[in-house]
Parts: structure tokens; C-alpha cells; sequence
């Protein structure tokens, strides 16, 4: 089933390229084992049940499953590739350009000038909300939402006022896990905020990859790379305590880094090994949680 709403009134400043999305909101969800689409995309929430997906992104690379959901940016071209012997279910959420703005203008603005001016006007319009694209565990604040809006849109699929106020409600609540980020970021070891960041951006790119790439070999130089980092960098960077705490959860899948020679030795689920050569990371999924 896939729901289309009609363009809002908020217009993007720069108009969109004929083959990108982004030009209303739109809802899919559908059962199906197949599925690949490749372009320039909107702001968008991908969750799955039953099955996962995967995502490539410029350098990096997003697995999907049924414990997760991924938000996209606003005019990020990605791919999709699903590529299952059953079918599983899909439900993914895509907003026109500029509802965020929106939205985030209506939570941020005093009541006072809400009265005066309901929608920003076109000085005060911003850049897009840079959301940070990666998978986030489902949670007690976007998810609820989200798993009651599949469970009723059917019911709900020709009314377009409630769908709108569904959407208007997921976005609140995605601004709310994005701030929730930020204050993680802040927690990162003293530096200027424009680089704690870019550098908590980076890091993440590289654990997508990792984990979205378990049934590859990979290499600590190749995963620095996707970071946008030198090797001695990334390896610095992943001995500093605050990164570590926040990493500690998500290395936890890989527990055993192979070394040349085929000698395995343990480490610590939210470090790398300090010696930069060239270590290669587990394969296959018996290494999954």
C-alpha cells in the first residue's frame, strides 16, 4: 500500500530536480522478498519487520533490521536493496521538503509570533534539519508512534488530515531523539562542537558499516577510509573514553579481531586494536548477536 499526500503549502527555496523525491509526503508499506530503487531522496524514516534491507549511501553502507529504524537526509541519493526468499514487511515514512522546517519552526518559535506569522516566512527559512543518518535501536519515543500509525493507517488511508497529524507528531518526536543526540555529542571530550560533530557523524558511518558488513572481510584501513580518517587517526580516536562509552554498545556484535598469520586474539567490544596494520575485522553471521 502506498499512501501520497498533497504538496504542502512550505515550499523548498531551491526548487527539486525532476528525479528527486521530496515534492510531498508519501507512505509505503508493503510486503515484499525484492525490491531496489536508486536516486537523490527527501527526509525519510526506514523500518522493516520480519526481514532487513540494505542501504548504501555515498561511502556508507546501512543494514535495517526489525530492531532498528534509519533516518535519511533531505536530498541524500542512496540505494536500496532488498533481496529476500520470503517475503517480509516494509514501512517507511518520506516527507516533503521543508515539513521538518516546519514543524521544528512551530516547537521553537514564541506563541506570540506563531499568532503574527503561523508559517516562517521566507527570510526566516533555514537550511534543512541535518538530521544524523544511522540506524537508531527502537526506542519509548519515536517507535511508539511509528508502530501505531502502521497500525492504523489502513483504516485511515483516504483520510488525510489524521495522516498529516501522524506525520506532524513522528517529526516532533524524531526532533526530540535528534536533540537527544546532540546532548551525547556535548559529551564527547573537549573540542569545538563543529568537530565533535563532524567526528561523531564519521565514527558512526564507520560502525553502520561494520555491522552492515558482517559477512565480509574487512580491513581497519577500508573502515577508516569510510570514516574519512587516516588509520592512525581512527585508531587514536577510538582509544579516547567519552567515544568509548558511547561505541561500547555498538561494537558489541563483534567481539574478535583476526590478525595476520591467523592469530585470534579478544578485545574490548568498544575498542580496536592499536596496532594499525593491516588487522582484518570477523566474518560471518555466526558473529551476530
Amino acid at each position: 500500500m502506498s499512501v501520497v499526500l498533497k504538496p504542502r503549502l512550505l515550499r523548498p527555496q531551491k526548487p527539486i530536480a525532476a528525479d528527486a523525491l521530496g515534492k510531498f509526503s508519501f507512505i509505503i508499506h508493503e510486503d515484499s522478498p525484492q525490491h531496489h530503487w536508486s536516486g537523490v531522496g527527501c527526509l525519510s524514516i526506514k523500518s522493516f519487520s520480519g526481514g532487513e534491507a540494505l542501504y548504501n549511501v555515498g561511502q556508507g553502507r546501512f543494514r535495517v533490521e526489525p530492531n532498528s529504524y534509519l533516518i535519511l537526509n533531505q536530498s541524500q541519493p542512496y540505494e536500496i536493496i532488498v533481496d529476500a526468499e520470503k517475503s517480509f514487511e516494509s514501512f517507511c515514512l518520506f516527507f516533503e521538503d521543508g515539513f521538518a522546517e516546519e514543524v521544528q519552526y512551530s516547537l521553537t518559535t514564541p506563541e506570540p509570533k506563531l499568532l503574527d506569522n503561523p508559517q516562517p516566512v521566507q527570510s526566516e527559512v533555514t537550511a534543512p534539519v541535518n538530521f544524523f543518518e544511522k540506524t537508531y535501536p527502537h526506542d519509548d519515543i519515536l517507535s511508539p508512534a511509528l508502530f501505531r500509525f502502521k497500525a492504523e493507517l489502513q483504516g485511515n488511508k483516504d483520510d488525510e488530515l489524521w495522516i498529516n497529524q501522524q506525520l506532524h507528531e513522528i517529526l516532533q518526536r524524531l526532533l526530540q531523539i535528534h536533540r537527544g543526540v546532540r546532548r551525547e555529542i556535548e559529551s564527547l571530550p573537549a573540542m569545538r562542537a563543529s568537530t565533535r560533530e563532524e567526528l561523531y557523524r564519521r565514527l558512526h558511518r564507520a560502525k553502520e558499516f561494520i555491522a552492515a558488513s558482517f559477512d565480509q572481510p574487512l580491513t581497519i584501513d577500508e573502515v577508516a577510509r569510510v570514516a574519512c580518517l587516516s588509520t592512525n587517526h581512527f585508531l587514536r580516536t577510538f582509544q579516547v573514553e567519552q567515544i568509548q562509552t558511547i561505541a561500547r554498545t555498538q561494537y558489541a556484535h563483534l567481539d574478535r579481531i583476526t590478525v595476520p598469520h591467523g592469530q585470534n586474539f579478544p578485545r574490548p567490544v568498544s575498542t580496536f586494536p592499536t596496532n594499525p596494520g593491516p588487522s582484518t575485522l570477523p566474518k560471518g553471521p555466526a558473529q551476530r548477536p
